[in-house]
């Protein structure tokens, strides 16, 4: 990928249908494409490059919508996103964080990370967000993961599509006769009971919702610890930090890093489309790779080195433009929290087992990450 990069930004590649859509891995030319209106997010296109041949995009809610559209449905969901609402789940984050590594500390080790925190802060928190019960997690984590598996038949990515729609539809129906407060409640009585959604585009929007919560954040969380205690003088440099300002700097420059999302933002051309003297026929896939284009030579100096002292970069991980991630506020906050928490409270944290037999993600599945992460202290 970095030898394509280095060609060319923009440079046409071949991926497992046989389709030849084009690559776009430099940073000024993925954020000019993210935010093109004469670029469309809508898989039902005929040259829509898929990333695996469950073709699991389809129907995915506001996600796989131009605008108006787009913009109408995202409407409906940004009120629980706001930085009000947003920053008033500050203190219960940190209380569920804390609680965690207390339970981390009191019990055996070595320990699983993923399964003993990175995937709880976020999951509960997303859970609480939604209305959704925290004891049906497994379910959920499950279908997401066969969802996006690359090895997947589009019978069984749709089979795992099914049962969440089924999951969402009901938790909506309990919610119009029992709400609470919560998005999945406010979407059943504020929206699908005035008209404004149907019971189909709610039902979408909470699997939505659901799916995006949880898996991106857990992997971040691991990825991240994971970096630290593989560069101790960048840990050092968390572990002096006493504002808020480096705190949140920091968690941008690990994001960047990290860069979980690795299956690109798959994107069709409306219309012809110069950037960068390269010419974008109508028609013409697109393959915008976010986690290319953070570590673009052109953008950053070093870009392979971890420095979490580095002006915030304005990274590509949560895509850019009209379809970035709605869900970057609570992400963030998260993230300023469970990671600097962990690293100050057990700063010997360290892996358990030799690099080479942590078993991570497959590339391809997406969202990359750790199957599991051993530490001890």
């Amino acid at each position: 990928m970095r030898e394509i990069q280095e060609r060319a930004p923009i440079a046409r590649v071949r991926i497992w249908d046989g389709s030849t859509p084009w690559l776009v891995s430099g940073y000024q030319e993925a954020r000019a494409l993210l935010r093109d209106p004469r670029v469309s997010a809508a898989p039902e296109h005929p040259q829509y490059p898929h990333s695996t041949p469950s073709k699991f995009m389809q129907k995915l809610g506001f996600l796989t919508m131009d605008a108006p559209e787009h913009t109408r449905h995202r409407r409906f969901v940004a009120k629980p996103f706001s930085a009000k609402r947003i920053q008033a789940m500050r203190p219960p984050i940190q209380e569920l964080v804390d609680d965690l590594i207390d339970k981390l500390l009191a019990g055996p080790k070595p320990v699983d990370l993923l399964g003993a925190f990175s995937l709880p802060v976020p999951c509960t928190v997303i859970c609480h967000l939604l209305g959704v019960p925290y004891e049906d997690h497994e379910f959920f984590a499950r279908s997401a993961k066969a969802l996006i598996d690359p090895n997947a038949t589009h019978e069984e990515a749709m089979a795992a599509r099914q049962g969440l729609v089924d999951y969402i539809d009901r938790l909506l129906t309990i919610k119009r006769t029992d709400p609470a407060e919560d998005m999945l409640s406010e979407l059943a009585n504020e929206h699908v009971a005035t008209g404004n959604l149907t019971q189909q585009e709610a039902t979408q929007t909470g699997m939505l919702m659901l799916l995006g919560g949880f898996d991106t954040t857990s992997n971040t969380i691991s990825l991240s610890v994971l970096a630290l205690t593989e560069n101790l003088d960048q840990l050092a440099v968390l572990l002096e930090m006493e504002t808020q300002d480096e705190i949140e700097n920091a968690v941008e420059e690990l994001l960047r890093y990290t860069a979980v999302p690795q299956g690109g933002r798959r994107r069709v051309a409306l219309e012809d489309i110069e950037v960068s003297g390269v010419v974008i026929r109508a028609g013409d896939g697109l393959i915008v790779a976010g986690d290319l284009a953070n570590r673009d030579t052109s953008a950053l100096e070093e870009p392979d080195r971890l420095d979490l002292r580095r002006p915030a970069h304005k990274h590509l991980t949560f895509g850019y433009g009209p379809h970035q991630c709605l869900g970057m506020p609570l992400a963030r906050l998260e993230l300023q929290v469970a990671i600097p928490t962990l690293m100050r409270r057990i700063p010997t944290l360290r892996r358990a087992v030799a690099m080479n037999e942590i078993e991570f993600r497959e590339p391809a599945m997406g969202v990359y990450g750790v199957n599991g992460l051993p530490v001890t202290w």
